[in-house]
């Protein structure tokens, strides 16, 4: 029996000193990343959050105030405002964004003449600078030349233009749609690479059992898809949620201050000198992009098929 006890310690022991071995290799090739990761990720976070604790203006001696920039920030209904239409634009835009997005990689997934020359077609909207495509949509729905306001007339949708910018409605939408043509490309390239991930044996068995494309999308592809969407919408809603070059150049938050962003919102007063202010907003909205991003993974119970 003591033969047998020591032989299971001795593995026992065994099992762990390779585990540690693992554990350890695996640390070492991870180092650099987690070098980067705490160097110009986690340092610059914490230091935005330090600052938001202190009264931290240009002309005036810096102060520690504590959560004062916080409670000031909770009483102001501009950041109330700008906190709204932030969550807003992020929950319309990204599965809009999404859904675009799977179907164009659902069809340059398949196989036809001129196939490749598509793929790098789809890419344009997304290689081109934010800005640029904000002056862009700008000619779009400028309310007297516009292609937006001639195609409705066209198409004998309305009689008189819409002004596009200039209500809060329709400068919301419009921000929605400038933003999926500018990312769209973006969802639809990580989503094909995962469509270009599943074997293709399993379509050819689904096929065999006389599988139509509903069966096979909904019991074969987006279950398998499932990770690459999770993490499709997580940066897509991140990125949704930092928006600020778009707002800038097309509706520089109006009407009257609908369209304010969080990141316009804190520019605003970065520009001002009032860093601690600034920063306070910054923490709120790296808190508010967290959560989306706890949600994703806790909430929607994907966080196995994301890891």
């Amino acid at each position: 029996m003591d033969r047998v006890k020591r032989k299971n310690i001795t593995l026992w022991i065994s099992r762990r000193s390779t585990t540690f071995s693992e554990s350890f290799q695996a640390t070492r090739f991870l180092a650099p990343l987690f070098l980067f990761v705490a160097l110009f990720i986690l340092l610059p976070v914490m230091g935005s959050f330090v600052d938001s604790l202190f009264l931290d203006v240009t002309f005036r001696q810096r102060k520690f105030v504590f959560f004062e920039n916080f409670e000031q920030l909770f009483r102001d209904p501009a950041f109330w405002g700008a906190f709204r239409f932030t969550c807003l634009f992020a929950l319309v835009s990204v599965p809009v964004e999404t859904f675009l997005g799977l179907m164009i990689a659902l069809v340059i997934n398949e196989r036809f003449p001129g196939r490749d020359l598509l793929r790098a077609c789809v890419l344009i909207p997304w290689a081109i600078p934010a800005t640029v495509s904000g002056r862009i949509f700008e000619l779009i729905y400028n309310y007297s030349f516009g292609a937006a306001n001639y195609l409705l007339e066209a198409l004998l949708i309305t009689e008189e233009p819409v002004n596009w910018l200039g209500t809060e409605m329709e400068a919301f939408f419009a921000l929605v749609a400038a933003d999926a043509w500018k990312t769209t490309p973006f969802c639809a390239i990580i989503l094909l690479s995962g469509l270009s991930a599943i074997p293709e044996d399993l379509y050819q068995q689904a096929r065999i059992d006389r599988a139509n494309f509903a069966q096979r999308f909904f019991r074969l592809t987006l279950p398998l898809l499932k990770p690459v969407v999770i993490v499709v919408l997580i940066f897509r809603t991140i990125e949704a949620l930092r928006i600020f070059d778009l707002v800038f150049v097309l509706t520089g938050g109006g009407p009257g201050g609908a369209t304010n962003s969080l990141s316009l919102y804190a520019f605003g007063y970065f520009s001002a000198g009032d860093f601690g202010y600034a920063s306070a907003c910054s923490v709120v909205l790296f808190i508010v992009a967290f959560a989306f991003s706890w949600i994703f993974l806790k909430v929607g119970r994907f966080q196995r098929e994301a890891i």
